[in-house]
């Protein structure tokens, strides 16, 4: 049985061609041509070669480090966001629980008294919040002193823009509130009492 032989490979196939068709054409025609035409026929070549090193080797490399300065930056902020909330969850962890009365009496505190723009009363474990002409700062304002002073949460929200405030665009300082608010106190303590300062 007869063994038979493997077939050259492709690359030498190609050269093998590529100076069959030198030898055949492109030396004479080479010879032909004027010392001006062969320098500018190198030039051109020299061109073609610098454009396909270019486009092989440095444009996708450029790409590459293009992408990766990016994907360093996202990563970057990404660090910086965990970081963040890592450090608001360490705060979080040493914050001490309050009881309903010291959650009661820190939210009086916080809450003008007499001011008919803000009103609270006392309803069991929940505060309700009567705001009238309330400004957006203000409001904002008073809501991260309870939800940090107090660490009391909202439950319900069902408040509107003033119909009496004038206001240039929804999104203006001056933006002012009516309605009402429902804040959860923290669980009530067995034996506490009630805190005055808060109308029941």
């Amino acid at each position: 049985m007869s063994r038979s032989t493997p077939s050259p490979n492709w690359k030498t196939q190609a050269q093998a061609f590529g100076q069959q068709l030198w030898a055949n054409h492109g030396q004479a025609r080479w010879r032909a041509l004027t010392a001006r035409e062969r320098l500018l026929a190198t030039v051109f070549l020299g061109l073609i070669g610098i454009w396909l090193f270019v486009s092989i080797a440095i444009t996708p490399a450029m790409r590459t480090l293009s992408a990766s300065a990016q994907q360093r930056a996202e990563v970057a902020q990404q660090v910086i966001q965990m970081r963040a909330l890592q450090q608001r969850a360490q705060e979080l962890q040493k914050t001490k629980p309050l009881t309903r009365d010291e959650s009661l009496r820190n939210l009086q505190n916080i809450s003008p008294v007499g001011n008919p723009s803000l009103q609270t009363s006392l309803q069991g474990d929940r505060v309700l919040v009567q705001l009238k002409n309330l400004s957006a700062s203000q409001l904002a304002s008073w809501l991260a002193q309870a939800r940090i002073g107090s660490q009391a949460l909202p439950d319900e929200v069902h408040i509107s823009r003033s119909a009496g405030a004038n206001v240039v665009s929804s999104a203006d300082a001056s933006t002012a509130w009516d309605g009402q608010i429902v804040l959860r106190l923290p669980q009530r303590q067995a034996g506490n009492a009630n805190v005055s300062g808060i109308k029941p």
